[in-house]
């Protein structure tokens, strides 16, 4: 036997708040519906399986046997099928109770924990997941579902046209110096003097890395690398030790601190970062990301307010 296509999940949601109510009108208001289209409801739901479900009395609708099994049977069908509602979409990460947030390791020291933090303002219930990575491995995980969006640094590396991306704020890149180095206490420093300095710098994919390339080009030398390492602060650990300088952005000024300055670079060298949220067009509608979003327009607007993220860099 075939299910007739008059057979609907909103004609038996209908039917139930008849049943609940005993009365056209009364099911009517609680639907914000005419007690016609409860009527037709009902008399379509007979029609569709074949078989009575009421005793009509004048204008009252008395529930035969076949009624309550109905009722019954359509009260789980209903509850089921809100479940399976529930589930494909948390599969498909829409609306879901963990919210999965990828995001650069240097963005960790500030910008993460007040986005994090406002997200939970606005949905207590949501579980939130950080993975963090490098631009072109995150970048790989949202497209791929396993993260629900990312802030990165808006380069070409995360162009893609299945992709809808928010600013947040523009950070230069300076260099990095132990305390103790010559250079930690020039204002500015020429780029060019450091042709037989050694570096350290991140894995391909970042996009610092990238940035620092470009910056050596403009500086005319490929820069000696003493090694590679996988996240900002181990890079920072390093040139604290003084196994070497790097090219890093502002905003990881707070950072060893005590053990490193940033020190900005001569105008013609000079190279931003722009820092964003990347999420996929078709998840747009999300409620959890459209609260993040929410959060990352504030966090934007109060960036812009006290100047932060423009390259300005305060030292001890």
């Amino acid at each position: 036997m075939q299910i007739d296509e008059e057979l609907t999940f909103k004609k038996l949601e209908i039917f139930l708040a008849f049943m609940r109510s005993g009365n056209l009108s009364r099911a009517a208001a609680e639907l914000d519906t005419s007690t016609v289209s409860v009527h037709r409801a009902i008399h379509s739901l007979e029609n569709a399986l074949r078989c009575p479900l009421f005793k009509r009395e004048g204008r009252k609708l008395t529930p035969l046997e076949s009624a309550h099994v109905l009722e019954d049977c359509a009260q789980k069908l209903i509850a089921d099928m809100l479940d399976t509602v529930r589930l494909t979409r948390e599969a498909a990460g829409f609306s879901a109770e963990r919210f999965k947030l990828g995001a650069l390791y240097s963005l960790t020291v500030k910008t993460v924990p007040q986005l994090i933090m406002g997200l939970k303002l606005r949905r207590s219930e949501l579980n939130i997941d950080l993975i963090l990575g490098s631009n072109v491995d995150l970048l790989y995980k949202l497209k791929n579902l396993e993260v629900d969006a990312i802030l990165v640094s808006l380069n070409d590396s995360v162009s893609d046209p299945d992709c809808e991306s928010l600013p947040l704020f523009r950070d230069d890149i300076f260099l990095a110096v132990p305390t103790d180095s010559p250079f930690a206490g020039q204002a500015e420093v020429d780029l060019a003097e450091l042709r037989e300095a050694t570096f350290i710098t991140l894995s391909q994919g970042f996009a610092t890395h990238q940035d620092a390339q470009r910056v050596f080009r403009q500086a005319g030398f490929a820069p000696k690398v003493a090694m590679q390492v996988n996240d900002i602060f181990t890079l920072l650990s390093m040139v604290s030790s003084g196994v070497g300088y790097a090219l890093l952005p502002g905003r990881i000024a707070a950072v060893y601190e005590n053990r490193v300055r940033l020190i900005p670079l001569q105008a013609r060298y000079r190279m931003q970062q722009e820092i964003g949220l990347v999420f996929l067009k078709a998840k747009e509608r999300d409620p959890n990301l459209l609260a993040l979003l929410a959060e990352c327009r504030m966090y934007a607007r109060r960036a812009e307010e006290l100047g932060e993220g423009n390259g300005q860099v305060r030292q001890p």
